[in-house]
């Protein structure tokens, strides 16, 4: 194809001629024509399908890949690979026609090496040689003619693309590639592990034993955020026995009777390699949830020439992995299921008796080179002894994905070991997924560099995307899951709790990225935006504490909840009861932000995070706060009550995963680990930096009464440290595993754990009754 260089005053003339053409281009007589922008290109006829790659836009031409000839209806055997070029089609120069393989006698079309090293013939020529109509693609709306038409998502209902191909697939990662994309504000190759978000429905559950043995004793479950949607963590009870994930190993102690505890079984998997890292428990069934890696022979695939290596290497791959024990006899524990994924460990939900399990694996793609493991596998020991693959027919994908990666959802029933799991894959994993006990969310938040071809020379675009969140939703259904819709939302989500499914409505909040400090358009804003069931934005409330940064969001039942910070912590009250007309109730600014909201009844919540001070007018954190706010004057919020803990350098595990929280309203209980540092108190206040950092001085449980009237009253602090852990435990790194990272109760004792130790004390006075030392 020839080089040319284009004006910009040119560039856009031809984009506004292609989009004309290729609208008003018409089908024969009993078919329909079916032009989108940026869309994959689909034939003409009753039964519209879409073609394999993503189409090209050259020389007036609408060009599309050797191999969409399938799509066309033509039969694969048909189809001509040039292997030594690399091409779809075998091309030969005649007059500006070329000869293409896809039929038999081979068709003469117009072909051109239009992109990505990919000989694309034109839809029309491909359209011809396939016996069907031809049909129009859409122009590409950023003004390039060389610019690949990036496929969009079915707005609502069926089925996403599929991959197809190993050639598909490498046209994708090219796609992909051609932009410079970051994802969570970090640069793509850099990515931080996923995180994970469940439905949000108000306070922690107050579970009831279905174990026999321990009666009618109440018990306290994981802090999760919506009833019926379990979530995996480190520490689990049934009301009679503890499950803890302790190192390489999962610790099984009866504590019904807390004088009488003892460990009954430490499970050691098989697999040498395998890391517990969380665990589910139910009447019958523990589940352990963990990662492992194996070796395999992998042959050398020549990606770069220049280096001498050998013809195989074990290369290691790494799983997923979920090991189902049945657990009725504890005499007798026996494993009855393993399910392993490719790829590294995203995170899992419980639905009843149906657990679902997410993986993310990476895809290192290249321009010019095969790719390593281009298909993801699984193990499931209910189909037999052996990986199954998953081919590219198999295998679905997002649409203007951000990252070259795969997620992998598989999905099973706990009580039937015997049936197969369901798995699926899809191209362009999630950044956050949020599960009710209906509805899959994955949701990916990026941002977006686009760059054009202009001739030889390869060019930033001009506009610049500040952030942006797609949000696919997917049907649950006892381990299976079909795509329903997909969402689009300015600006990116802060974490787990910007997501929320209340009745037909799901809501996000996300944050327009700018520069805080700046009062112009381009500063920084939060949004609230509810789509109904079909993924349409119905309402919205923008342009929310512009300047700020989002620290913290819930929503309860009708109402949203934001914290925003920048010197001081702006707490808002967001009304949603009406989908279609959101807004702001009220507003409260005071010192300190909260990192995590946590819903004490309907008209109060709890803020967890930091203390703040203003110097020279930049704010610095202090030592952790407590919050409880009244929000039932709406306009008017209140805080009723703080609680300020250590200076500058306190920390707690509850500020960054909230599974770290033991609350009960009903028993007027709080209490969650803390690191405590204190400023040597001998000094004088004059003398005293306020920004000093403290000393070690505990670490261990806070343990609180909590109630309307007298708000936070310390009971007392429980810890695992002996005197003589103190020098030592002054060091961060410090790894005596006597620090305490989960709270329970059974009954009327509170159980603190740590890797080293489970200690029992009194829930009335906190006096210790026993401890148990895990070795």
């Amino acid at each position: 194809m020839r080089k040319i260089i284009i004006s910009g005053a040119f560039l856009l003339a031809l984009a506004v001629f292609c989009i004309l053409r290729f609208h008003s281009r018409t089908a024969e007589t009993g078919h329909s024509s079916h032009s989108v922008v940026d869309k994959q290109t689909y034939i003409a006829g009753s039964n519209d399908r879409q073609v394999d790659g993503v189409p090209v836009i050259a020389d007036a031409h609408t060009f599309v890949t050797g191999r969409s000839a399938v799509s066309f209806g033509m039969p694969e055997d048909k189809i001509t690979r040039n292997h030594s070029s690399n091409t779809d089609i075998p091309v030969g120069d005649n007059g500006g026609q070329s000869i293409a393989g896809v039929s038999n006698p081979p068709a003469r079309m117009i072909v051109a090496p239009a992109h990505g090293g990919r000989n694309h013939p034109t839809d029309g020529g491909m359209a011809q040689a396939s016996d069907q109509e031809t049909v129009g693609a859409g122009a590409s709306q950023h003004g390039s003619s060389e610019l690949p038409i990036i496929p969009s998502a079915p707005e609502q209902g069926g089925d996403l693309p599929v991959v197809g191909s190993y050639e598909n697939l490498k046209s994708l990662l090219e796609e992909a590639s051609s932009t410079e994309d970051y994802v969570g504000g970090v640069f793509l190759s850099g990515l931080p592990q996923v995180t994970v978000a469940t439905a949000l429905g108000g306070q922690m559950l107050e579970q009831k034993s279905g174990n026999d043995t321990a009666g009618s004793m109440d018990y306290s479950g994981t802090n999760v955020q919506v009833e019926g949607v379990d979530e995996a963590d480190i520490v689990k009870t049934d009301g009679t026995y503890i499950y803890q994930v302790n190192r390489e190993k999962v610790v099984i102690v009866k504590a019904l009777h807390p004088k009488k505890m003892e460990i009954i079984a430490v499970l050691n998997n098989s697999d040498k390699n395998f890391i517990p890292r969380e665990v589910y428990v139910d009447r019958n069934h523990l589940v352990v949830i963990g990662s492992t890696g194996r070796s395999w022979d992998y042959p050398y695939n020549n990606r770069l020439a220049v280096m001498i290596m050998p013809s195989c290497w074990y290369y290691p791959r790494e799983m997923v992995k979920a090991v189902v024990y049945n657990i009725e006899d504890k005499s007798n524990i026996e494993q009855v299921r393993e399910l392993e994924l490719n790829g590294s460990y995203v995170s899992s939900r419980k639905v009843g008796q149906s657990l679902y399990m997410i993986a993310r694996k990476n895809l290192y793609f290249y321009r010019g080179f095969e790719i390593d493991e281009p298909k993801p596998l699984y193990y499931d020991s209910a189909i037999g002894d052996d990986f199954t693959e998953i081919d590219y027919r198999n295998i679905r994908y997002f649409p203007g994905f951000a990252d070259s990666s795969y997620l992998i959802v598989a999905g099973f029933s706990l009580d039937r070991p015997d049936e197969p799991a369901s798995v699926s894959s899809y191209l362009g994993s999630g950044q956050n997924i949020y599960a009710s006990t209906q509805n899959l969310y994955v949701a990916v938040s990026s941002y977006r560099q686009t760059f054009i071809r202009l001739g030889s020379a390869i060019k930033k675009s001009p506009s610049s995307d500040m952030g942006r969140t797609r949000i696919y939703k997917f049907g649950m259904d006892e381990g299976r899951l079909t795509y329903i819709a997909v969402g689009k939302a300015p600006g990116t989500m802060l974490n787990q709790f910007s997501m929320d499914e209340h009745g037909e409505y799901f809501r996000i909040a996300t944050t327009t990225h700018g520069n805080v400090w700046r009062s112009n358009g381009s500063t920084s804003k939060s949004n609230v935006y509810i789509f109904d069931r079909d993924m349409n934005i119905v309402g919205k409330v923008e342009g929310i504490a512009p300047g700020e940064n989002m620290y913290s969001v819930r929503f309860v039942g009708d109402r949203g909840y934001m914290v925003t910070f920048k010197t001081v912590d702006p707490f808002f009250v967001l009304d949603l009861k009406d989908p279609r007309n959101p807004a702001i109730l009220g507003e409260l600014k005071i010192p300190g932000y909260s990192n995590y909201l946590h819903p004490y009844d309907e008209n109060h919540i709890i803020g967890f995070g930091k203390d703040t001070v203003e110097v020279r007018g930049t704010a610095y954190y202090l030592g952790m706060k407590m919050a409880l706010f009244d929000v039932s004057d709406v306009a008017n919020p209140v805080e009723m009550f703080s609680e300020k803990i250590g200076d500058r350098g306190t920390d707690s595990e509850l500020l960054r995963t909230h599974k770290a929280l033991l609350f009960s309203k009903e028993k007027n209980l709080l209490a969650f680990p803390v690191r405590i540092m204190e400023v040597n108190e001998s000094v004088s206040q004059t003398e005293r930096n306020i920004l000093e950092y403290g000393r070690f001085a505990f670490q261990g449980a806070y343990v609180y009464d909590i109630d309307l009237r007298r708000g936070f009253s310390r009971k007392g602090s429980i810890t695992h440290l002996a005197s003589e852990d103190y020098p030592d435990a002054d060091n961060y790194w410090y790894g005596s595993g006597k620090d305490i990272e989960r709270i329970i109760y059974i009954g009327d004792t509170l159980y603190t754990l740590s890797k080293g130790m489970i200690k029992a004390n009194s829930l009335k006075d906190l006096r210790e009754m026993n401890s148990l030392e895990i070795k």
